[in-house]
């Protein structure tokens, strides 16, 4: 009997598919071609939306599997759209990719499998909660959230349409990372003590800023209210587009945008993927500047610093240190054991675990519970800083006990018609 594709999977799986689809899938040798390359009706068909320079890189790695077919590419600005569908159309030698404004014409199509969603954080857990309510699989760029509230959403959402969710914190699949954080839950490292996190730079909150207005494009070169999407509305200016990492309607200062990476790293060191931190407090103006207190008693410390990103480990027995350029030390250094890694933090292996999953049903490395959790952390972090005070955070109940001031904090006002 040939082995179902994915969109006949789904047919016959209604609802969240159980454990019992774990089993590997193999695409059998009679749906290749006579080359050795994937039959159309074996490749997961894709789309993209948000298609700027991390959108466009990711949507290449996607591309470099022979069993993706990238079908339609999704922007609210036209010279990306144009620009994303051209290198579609380049790579498989055809026209046939179609450019979109609205993603939610990209979600109503039945041929699509999964997406991959590089928007701006703003948009990430919004547009992955309408993918997942449309069956879609996803592929979403970091940070996953902007609210502690939208991270319970997503993965409350993922679990009940049971669609494949990765986050791109690739470097949960890179092997120097992964082997530091296995020293740190294997116990090679003795008990652990301290986790620390780089911020990349100075830690600061984000802030806000309101540029004069300007006349609005149109809305082929830029759909301006779908630009802002769940964000409170604003009269349009450049300056947004080009500065929105700065301003905290769009995004999560540096702890949201780096700690995406060195937080999820610990939590994933710690074995913390269903928990957070449960002490959050500022402890100084440089170096060492939040501390974030697991209930066991282990110290997550964010940290300022500068390139290459960083995480170091340390236990009563030792220690271990690992970044991006791929420098990697041990103590004792014999925890090493001769071992090599190579540089650089490329998505490649993050993206092909993706769609294994996609294919076999099983959770990724990344998955939207892990995410959340992490950025859990990092959103508390942000909130210390904003409100100048430690916060204590219960991570069954996921609310900060007798602090109604903290847990207003965990929303923020959803502009219609988006809901979670």
């Amino acid at each position: 009997m040939r082995t179902p594709s994915r969109r006949q999977f789904l047919k016959r799986a209604a609802g969240t598919l159980a454990a019992a689809v774990a089993a590997p899938y193999v695409v059998p040798a009679s749906a290749r071609g006579a080359d050795g390359t994937v039959s159309p009706s074996e490749r997961i068909t894709m789309g993209a939306i948000g298609i700027g320079g991390r959108g466009g890189y990711v949507m290449g790695a996607l591309m470099q599997n022979q069993d993706v077919q990238m079908v339609t590419v999704c922007d609210v600005r036209g010279d990306r759209r144009q620009a994303a569908k051209d290198k579609v159309d380049k790579h498989y030698g055809s026209a046939d990719c179609k450019p979109l404004i609205d993603f939610r014409e990209l979600l109503g199509r039945s041929d699509i499998d999964a997406v991959m969603i590089a928007t701006g954080e703003n948009w990430h857990a919004t547009a992955s909660i309408y993918a997942a309510r449309a069956g879609k699989d996803i592929y979403s760029e970091k940070p996953p959230t902007h609210t502690i509230a939208e991270g319970r959403a997503l993965a409350d959402t993922i679990a009940r349409c049971g669609t494949i969710y990765q986050c791109g914190t690739q470097r949960r699949s890179i092997a120097r990372f992964r082997f530091a954080c296995d020293l740190a839950k294997s116990g090679a490292l003795g008990e652990l003590k301290t986790l620390r996190a780089e911020g990349a730079g100075k830690i600061t909150e984000p802030a806000y800023f309101s540029p004069p207005p300007q006349p609005l494009p149109p809305a082929q070169e830029v759909e301006w209210d779908l630009w802002l999407g769940p964000a409170a509305w604003r009269p349009y200016s450049p300056e947004y587009l080009k500065r929105w990492k700065q301003h905290r309607d769009f995004q999560g200062g540096s702890i949201s945008e780096w700690g995406s990476h060195t937080v999820d790293l610990a939590q994933m060191a710690m074995g913390a993927d269903n928990t957070s931190p449960a002490r959050y407090e500022y402890i100084g103006d440089a170096g060492d500047r939040i501390r974030c207190t697991y209930a066991n008693g282990v110290d997550l410390i964010l940290i300022d610093g500068s390139w290459p990103l960083h995480v170091e480990f340390t236990g009563t027995e030792g220690s271990v240190y690992v970044d991006d350029d791929g420098n990697i030390r041990t103590q004792p250094e014999s925890l090493l054991r001769g071992r090599n890694f190579g540089k650089g933090y490329p998505a490649e292996g993050h993206v092909r675990a993706f769609l294994d999953c996609v294919k076999t049903r099983r959770q990724p490395i990344s998955n939207a519970e892990a995410t959340q959790r992490s950025m859990t952390a990092c959103h508390i972090a942000n909130m210390v800083l904003y409100l100048g005070r430690p916060l204590t955070w219960d991570p069954v109940k996921e609310e900060f006990p007798g602090d109604a001031e903290a847990n207003r904090m965990r929303h923020r006002a959803i502009r219609a018609p988006w809901r979670l």
